[in-house]
């Protein structure tokens, strides 16, 4: 059974979708949806004055931002600041400020920018940067973003959700949605953590991508510093910092992935993986075919160690593998 039901925040009313199933345990009964909203709207008012516009007056590039620090440190979309080396902030209240943008990483559509005016109180407003790790399908977040540009007569709107899947190169997939203007703002924990940053728009309202704040952990050096690289609309195939085993493989009718080559002095061939072997399992994760197997590297960094599960004509073994980079390695995989 599911019910649309308005919760107000912040002045507004946000639609929720509770399935009173176990897709959502935590709306189970009237007083968890009670608890669940006032916690919501808690979370919102703390964290929508960290929730900016971004607007570029010299090439026309816009979209939305999170303020990560007190000297207004900004996470935002790769794509929101390209081509641009200076943004307009705006805030809520109408207040503007001028950021400098700092590096991006173009293939997970990741960015920074760095406020560079004096905050009148002397600290910006900021949210806190959280982990995206755990996250599991149904888990509920919360979506903020200029939906349509910045608007003074409403603060930005709010949407709730849950996760639905986790895909290659550091990204999510939730059903909050999301319209153009959306693109480098805030997706929540409930507590008010940013766990990632909106990136596209799915092939339906319900199915929106979202680029996961680990791709941030793992580069925020090189993006603070205002390194820039990758490619916009890539694959985790184009990215020279995706992980890989260093193989080439074909899906195989035994349940697994057949390895059709393994390329000498690469992670695999380090570990013995041979030509042949058929990989049925990454950390006891079943990878039965090439998407999955894709998707199941994404969660993991170059230099990682991982559990690989094959099977060798009739002997069942477990290989240790030392993730490479691809860039490194090999130019397809």
């Amino acid at each position: 059974m599911t019910r649309l039901l308005p919760i107000p925040a912040a002045g507004l009313f946000l639609f929720v979708t509770a399935s009173l199933t176990q897709a959502a345990p935590l709306v189970q009964k009237i007083d968890d949806l009670k608890s669940l909203q006032t916690k919501i709207t808690r979370t919102v008012k703390h964290v929508t004055p960290a929730t900016i516009s971004l607007f570029s007056t010299k090439n026309g590039a816009s979209g939305s931002g999170v303020i990560v620090s007190k000297d207004g440190l900004i996470l935002t979309a790769g794509h929101v600041v390209r081509g641009a080396e200076e943004m307009t902030v705006i805030f809520t209240n109408g207040q503007q400020a001028r950021a400098k943008v700092l590096g991006a990483h173009y293939t997970q559509d990741t960015a920074m920018a760095q406020i560079i005016d004096p905050a009148p109180s002397g600290a910006w407003p900021y949210a806190e940067v959280g982990q995206s790790k755990s996250l599991t399908s149904s888990d509920l977040v919360i979506a903020l973003g200029h939906a349509g540009g910045f608007d003074p007569i409403r603060t930005p709107p709010v949407r709730f959700g849950r996760i639905i899947a986790r895909g290659p190169n550091q990204f999510i997939s939730t059903d909050c949605t999301l319209i153009g203007g959306d693109s480098g703002g805030p997706l929540f924990d409930l507590d008010g953590r940013v766990i990632g940053i909106h990136s596209s728009i799915g092939a339906s309202l319900s199915s929106n991508n979202h680029a996961s704040i680990e791709g941030f952990h793992k580069n925020w050096g090189k993006l603070k510093n205002g390194e820039t690289w990758g490619r916009l609309g890539s694959s985790m195939l184009d990215d020279p910092d995706a992980p890989v085993l260093g193989i080439i493989t074909r899906d195989s009718a035994r349940l697994g992935l057949s390895v059709r080559h393994v390329f000498d002095g690469g992670p695999a061939s380090d570990a013995g993986l041979r030509a042949g072997d058929i990989i049925r399992t990454i950390n006891r994760r079943a990878t039965p075919n090439l998407r999955v197997l894709h998707a199941t590297l994404s969660r993991y960094n170059a230099g990682d160690s991982i559990k690989v599960g094959i099977t060798r004509g009739k002997l069942s073994r477990t290989l240790s593998v030392t993730l490479g980079r691809r860039g490194d390695i090999l130019p397809h995989q």
